[in-house]
């Protein structure tokens, strides 16, 4: 466990960090957390503050749960035409929370979804690097989710951790974050 002298150091060194944001943290009996939201956006704006330069990208999860709760359904999806559909309807709304969140700093987000296929095959991934290098490079805070709408089961991250280690490969992240609720971790 760091102290805060400690975390303080730690930080300092970062140039480039990456915050991985589960479901759970990001949603509620209601869907979105909105207040959650807003909470981690004044801590990930500060954190960016303290820092001559640190560009941070932010992976979050939360458009299923999203989708969801807009359609009023009660019981998470089982199908994958469904858990798409369901992303379709929520990821707008999540990204408009985030949006909503970051503008009380004058900080502009961007969508940025990807499917496994988009880092498998080496145009696409150096395309997909480029274009988080050229977000950050104006100030733009990246907001990275799986491109669930079109995924299939065998070419699925499986969850954003996988996503969120890759993207840290991505774009040379010297941190990863992962807010969630799972125990142990």
């Amino acid at each position: 466990m760091y102290d805060s002298q400690e975390r303080a150091e730690v930080f300092g060194r970062c140039r480039r960090v990456l915050i991985k944001v589960g479901s759970a943290v990001v949603t509620g009996p209601k869907g979105l957390d909105r207040a959650m939201i807003h909470r981690l956006s004044d801590q990930i704006a500060e954190l960016r503050e303290r820092s001559v330069r640190m560009d941070i990208l932010v992976v979050s999860s939360g458009a299923v749960i999203s989708g969801m709760h807009r359609m009023g359904l009660t019981e998470r999806p089982r199908t994958i035409p469904h858990k798409q559909a369901a992303a379709a309807v929520g990821q707008g709304a999540l990204m408009e929370a985030w949006e909503v969140a970051f503008d009380k700093y004058d900080l502009l987000v961007a969508q940025v979804l990807l499917t496994s296929e988009d880092l498998a095959h080496r145009h696409r991934y150096l395309n997909a690097r480029n274009t988080l290098e050229t977000l950050l490079s104006w100030g733009i805070m990246p907001i990275i989710n799986e491109n669930d709408t079109v995924v299939v089961e065998e070419i699925k991250f499986g969850d954003n951790d996988h996503l969120s280690a890759l993207i840290a490969g991505l774009v040379g992240a010297d941190l990863v974050i992962n807010l969630t609720d799972t125990d142990g971790l």
